[in-house]
């Protein structure tokens, strides 16, 4: 049995207590003879100098506690963040996220990485808020991985001059850095361009699913095959789109919004026709399919073969848009002060301005009933959902 002297006293302290008891220890550890690679010396740095969670702090100085013989690698890093301007959440966010980072070597590691980032238009507190988000980027190699990366990126993103649009990406999804760009970029994106997504659609592709381009290339291209077997051909502007769906719904999911459509008596190739009409469509929940289908079908009186040939109504806010314009049109009807009566669909595609001045506005005498009738119904909704 290990005597007492031969654990780690450390193990005796329940650590979610440590603020209670850390007068006591602290008195205790300063009257211990000290050693270059002491575990208490980087536990202690951990929860005092970055308010690491007890926890975690022990889980990172047991990791790295061995590599660590004095505390001056993690101070010279903090003190490098804090002349790069980081406020203090940015830097204990960066290292929380990846510890390992506090003992890289300042001048041949970090000091490059954030230098290349720099040069692409990132400073100050927005270099802060990009490292404390996506710290992750600094264990990856500047020249097999970050720099050829992020040329290919910038090359689909032609306009951006500023690289405005390329950091809106990479801050939610760093890790398209990750990997050496000949694993997986470029063979997917060669894939992708094969199938005639190019120019603007490739670079709208890249900022709505940015996972589509690092997965596996063979997964890649069945979800291609899968998108083309549901109808959309290769050369159409449509198919980007159907990956776009395709890549972020389960089959289940897909199958869950046909058995929907079915309860309303579509069958499963009218269906299919309005997902290629309106690829989206899959895409919305199922409460706002169900309210817009009962409020077309049933109160407005479409008939199926109007929402086939238009599904991109229901994805229309019904409470915000829809029903509006359809109470305004039903006083106008009924007053008879329209010449000739537009297609609802038509009236729905208007813009709110274009609506208020056409449908409104020109009405003088009318305008106040309309505008209660536009209005009113959008004040009744939203007082619903405030109450309790």
């Amino acid at each position: 049995m290990k005597s007492l002297n031969s654990l780690p006293i450390l193990h005796y302290i329940n650590l979610t207590s440590y603020a209670k008891v850390k007068p006591i220890f602290s008195l205790f550890f300063s009257s211990l003879p000290r050693t270059q690679n002491s575990n208490f010396s980087l536990l202690n740095f951990l929860i005092e100098t970055l308010n690491f969670p007890p926890k975690k702090a022990q889980s990172v100085s047991t990791l790295f506690s061995s590599r660590v013989k004095s505390p001056e690698k993690p101070q010279s890093v903090l003190r490098y963040f804090q002349n790069l301007g980081f406020s203090e959440s940015h830097i204990q966010s960066s290292v929380r996220g990846t510890p390992q980072i506090l003992f890289s070597n300042v001048d041949k590691t970090l000091k490059p990485k954030i230098e290349f980032f720099q040069e692409l238009g990132l400073v100050s507190s927005d270099l802060g808020k990009f490292i404390s988000r996506n710290s992750i980027i600094l264990t990856y190699s500047l020249r097999k991985t970050l720099i050829p990366c992020t040329r290919i990126l910038r090359k689909i993103f032609v306009n951006d001059n500023n690289n405005e649009e390329l950091f809106r990406v990479l801050r939610k999804c760093g890790w398209l850095l990750s990997k050496h760009p000949d694993l997986r970029l470029l063979s997917n994106i060669a894939y992708l361009e094969s199938c005639g997504i190019v120019g603007s659609q490739l670079s709208m592709l890249l900022k709505r699913q940015p996972r589509i381009f690092i997965m596996e290339e063979s997964k890649l291209r069945r979800l291609g095959s899968r998108v083309s077997d549901l109808g959309f051909s290769f050369d159409s502007r449509m198919f980007v789109h159907g990956l776009q769906t395709v890549s972020g719904l389960s089959e289940e999911t897909f199958s869950k919004k046909l058995e929907l459509f079915r309860s309303f008596e579509f069958t499963k190739e009218e269906y299919m026709r309005m997902f290629r009409r309106a690829p989206v469509l899959p895409r919305v929940s199922e409460k706002k399919l169900k309210s817009g289908l009962n409020f077309f079908l049933n109160k407005a009186e479409f008939g199926k073969e109007m929402l086939i040939r238009a599904p991109w109504c229901l994805m229309l806010s019904i409470e915000e848009r829809v029903i509006p314009r359809y109470e305004v049109l039903q006083i106008l009807k009924l007053k008879r002060l329209l010449k000739k009566e537009p297609s609802f669909i038509n009236v729905l595609n208007f813009s709110e301005e274009e609506f208020l001045e056409k449908f409104v506005g020109r009405f003088r005498d009318d305008v106040e009933e309309l505008l209660v009738a536009y209005k009113g119904h959008l004040l009744e909704s939203s007082s619903k959902e405030e109450e309790p």
